[in-house]
């Protein structure tokens, strides 16, 4: 059985769900918002402490396993599947404060939303879009996060209780329809990583 993550990881991952979430509370609706100067210096101060701990968030938690207190080996292609979602999650949560910071600075050199049609293909909009893009992102990659973390305490392989401090496992479900479904994706993605490799020999 793999270890669980360690006390520190925890406190990182729950304190940056915090953190996260309330940035989205707290977001900025209207750029006119940011003629107040004290917010936009509050904003900038913010986006970049977001910034700061989430590289060092992503430093100190890839040393850990992607499946971290699994009970059983994961398939390869589940693991990288999973190791994507992660990835784009820090992707984005790098993102984010980066256009954040870029939509402050243009504000404050005169830029505006829909200013003219020759200001550089209106920036401003195009830095707006990708941040919405990115958050729209950021939310959908979280929903498909927490889907999966439910599964796989539903499964009880031990990854939930490696991170969460509530609803620990017992053990592998017993449940007979459950116990079918996970057999069928394991030889899924098993399926997959043979395909590939017949075509890496050929």
């Amino acid at each position: 059985m793999s270890k669980p993550h360690t006390r520190l990881a925890k406190v990182i991952h729950w304190s940056f769900v915090i953190l996260y979430a309330y940035g989205i509370f707290k977001q900025v609706d209207d750029l006119s918002q940011l003629e107040d100067r004290g917010l936009l210096l509050f904003e900038v101060a913010f986006a970049t402490l977001f910034l700061v701990i989430v590289i060092m968030r992503y430093s100190y938690m890839r040393r850990f396993e992607t499946f971290q207190g699994a009970r059983e080996p994961v398939p390869k292609v589940h693991t990288y599947f999973a190791k994507t979602v992660h990835l784009s999650m820090y992707a984005c949560f790098i993102l984010l404060p980066l256009t954040g910071l870029a939509i402050a600075g243009l504000y404050t050199q005169g830029y505006t939303v829909n200013a003219t049609p020759d200001e550089a293909g209106n920036i401003m909009d195009v830095v707006l879009d990708l941040h919405g893009t990115v958050a729209d992102l950021s939310y959908f990659l979280i929903v498909v996060h927490i889907s999966a973390a439910l599964w796989s305490r539903v499964k009880g392989e031990g990854v939930w209780s490696s991170m969460v401090p509530i609803l620990h496992e017992k053990g592998p479900t017993k449940n007979k329809m459950i116990t079918r479904i996970s057999a069928l994706e394991d030889n899924f993605y098993n399926r997959v990583e043979a395909f590939f490799s017949s075509k890496d020999k050929r």
